[in-house]
């Protein structure tokens, strides 16, 4: 039987290929065209929901509620949205190989097809404890949250040991809203990492005080500087404990470890050009095969605003990136141009009744604001962060839609400041000149 043909195949089922079939439906996509190929069982949908509203002990989000592209305000592509715009959805399918050369794929069951252009978007995956050799780390019990299918697992976990005792392993974006998702849902929830405070690769020592403080004032025990070293398991093959390198050990009845993501850049290694764990790509997303196109968290990009090259894991740049890549792909096409990329890096988390929202690069020194006497919900504080004297990213816990954007519209603008001391003393209302 002949290999089946695709003019544009989109390699990964996730936030960014969503995104990128809408846009090409917008762009004047024809039936047939288009081929998703995605290892997941269900039609792209906002990854973020896992770690928030999907495990949520009253009211959970639910799949078709959330698949993309609700989280921008679009609506939901279900299954059908599919069929009825001619594109070729293969779900369970992982893709085994591509020959960038020969402009062909072939699945896991060993199915081949070609393609004109690919568009990669695979993402990244969860790093496990196993990979270090941490003892004990394959046992039942022990979660990680990366898909539907796991975010099930861990929501039929809570709910066999409502009451029990939850051990997060791991300070930073998912172990800190995992955190909180367990608490909410009645578990006693220890946190175990080994930096001396959490979020350390965005937060300040100050904010992240109050992050810890609130969430300690919630019951959560925080434990920061001892590793774990090893699980102790009982003899049905569960976890029943955390073992940590000061030599204590944490009873624990469910696990949840986020220690940390990797780039799945298995499928075009050594064929394209590859740059800070991922792929290079030039402002429109394009690899240095120029029939073959990277986004998400794979792509290491032009960050123009700071000259410089990046990778970012978040789902606005998915989302973000895998429209602008179609953008390119059509405007090529019809002997156009577009802009290249211009992105502000963007990262927001909600837990608990807190939301915060960070734009821009956190270089320089971080001058905070508001802190003082901040202990509880509805707090509004922020931090800007300054470099030569230049605002350089900018962060605001409690806004509002519009005192968000104001702050975004500040890291972009990148303006001077004058004393650090009347920056902080300014606060917000810095922000509110650029409105």
């Amino acid at each position: 039987m002949a290999e089946k043909s695709y003019k544009y195949v989109i390699v990964g089922g996730g936030v960014a290929a969503g995104y990128a079939a809408r846009e090409f439906v917008k762009q004047g996509l024809k039936a047939g065209e288009l081929a998703i190929f995605s290892a997941e069982k269900v039609a792209p949908y906002e990854r973020p929901a896992l770690s928030k509203g999907y495990l949520a002990p009253e009211g959970a989000a639910r799949l078709p509620g959330f698949h993309v592209c609700v989280g921008s305000g679009g609506d939901k592509q279900p299954p059908e949205w599919y069929a009825e715009k001619g594109i070729d959805l293969h779900l369970n399918t992982q893709v085994s190989m591509v020959d960038v050369q020969q402009k062909s794929l072939t699945s896991l069951a060993g199915v081949s097809y070609r393609f004109s252009i690919l568009i990669l978007a695979t993402g990244s995956t969860f790093t496990k404890l196993s990979e270090s050799g941490v003892p004990g780390a394959d046992a039942r019990g022990i979660y990680y949250l990366r898909v539907i299918d796991e975010a099930d697992a861990l929501v039929a976990a809570m709910k066999a040991k409502k009451d029990g005792a939850a051990v997060v392993v791991g300070g930073g974006y998912i172990g800190m809203e995992l955190a909180a998702c367990l608490c909410l849902n009645g578990l006693k929830v220890t946190m175990v990492y080994p930096k001396p405070f959490c979020m350390p690769r965005l937060f300040t020592a100050d904010l992240a005080s109050f992050y810890e403080g609130y969430y300690e004032g919630k019951g959560i025990t925080i434990l920061k500087g001892p590793k774990t070293t090893g699980f102790e398991i009982d003899a049905t093959g569960h976890v029943k404990a955390v073992k940590l390198d000061d030599g204590s050990v944490v009873p624990a009845d469910i696990v949840v470890v986020g220690v940390g993501a990797k780039p799945l850049v298995g499928l075009l290694h050594g064929q394209v050009v590859e740059d800070k764990g991922g792929f290079k790509v030039d402002g429109f997303f394009r690899t240095s095969a120029p029939h073959v196109y990277v986004v998400g968290d794979l792509a290491a990009f032009p960050l123009k605003m700071f000259c410089d090259i990046r990778r970012v894991e978040h789902v606005d740049h998915a989302r973000k990136s895998g429209i602008h890549a179609v953008q390119a792909i059509k405007a090529a096409e019809e002997g156009k141009t577009i802009p290249e990329y211009d992105y502000l890096p963007y990262f927001y988390s909600r837990a608990f009744e807190l939301s915060w929202q960070f734009y821009g690069d956190n270089v320089g020194e971080g001058i905070t604001w508001g802190r003082e006497g901040a202990c509880a919900a509805k707090s509004k504080f922020g931090t800007y962060w300054v470099k030569d004297g230049k605002i350089m990213g900018a962060f605001l816990e409690g806004g509002t839609p519009e005192e968000n954007k104001m702050m975004a519209n500040v890291a972009k603008a990148q303006p001077c400041v004058g004393s650090n001391d009347e920056l902080c003393a300014a606060g917000l209302s810095f922000a509110a000149k650029f409105h």
